[in-house]
């Protein structure tokens, strides 16, 4: 009886969870998703090293993480897009709408990053598996 009465709290407890996620606001500290470029990039590129600095694909949700921070720590300017990123400078690219976005990018080994933001999840099942979603490339 008492190992009954066990699970039946645990599963009130883990549906009660599961609630909180799929109901709760969605918070962040910050709306920046940081991304550095490490001292040395320019360097190992121009040795041939094809190691992967930055994503192919970041994806930012607006109202969360909706603003791009590239912190440039190399010792040479960096290309992103239109815009130089001199030698520790950071640059905020802020997106106020959900779209695929393609840029230019010489830190990154193809040349090229996409920046895909999506609408914040409604609430229920949605945000549910946004939060798990979340949690499982964190």
């Amino acid at each position: 009886m008492k190992k009954r009465t066990g699970i039946i709290i645990v599963l009130a407890l883990l549906l009660a969870a599961m609630a909180w996620a799929a109901f709760a606001p969605l918070h962040a500290g910050s709306r920046d998703l940081l991304f550095e470029i490490p001292k040395g990039t320019w360097e190992r590129r121009m040795k041939g090293d094809k190691t992967s600095i930055l994503p192919e694909h970041v994806t930012l949700t607006l109202g969360v993480r909706d603003v791009l921070l590239l912190r440039n720590s190399d010792t040479v300017p960096q290309m992103f897009g239109p815009v130089l990123i001199m030698p520790g400078q950071d640059f905020r690219l802020p997106f106020g709408q959900a779209g695929e976005h393609p840029f230019d990018c010489t830190a990154h080994a193809s040349g090229r990053m996409t920046v895909l933001v999506i609408d914040a999840p409604a609430a229920g099942l949605p945000r549910l598996k946004w939060r798990l979603h979340s949690l499982m490339n964190t």
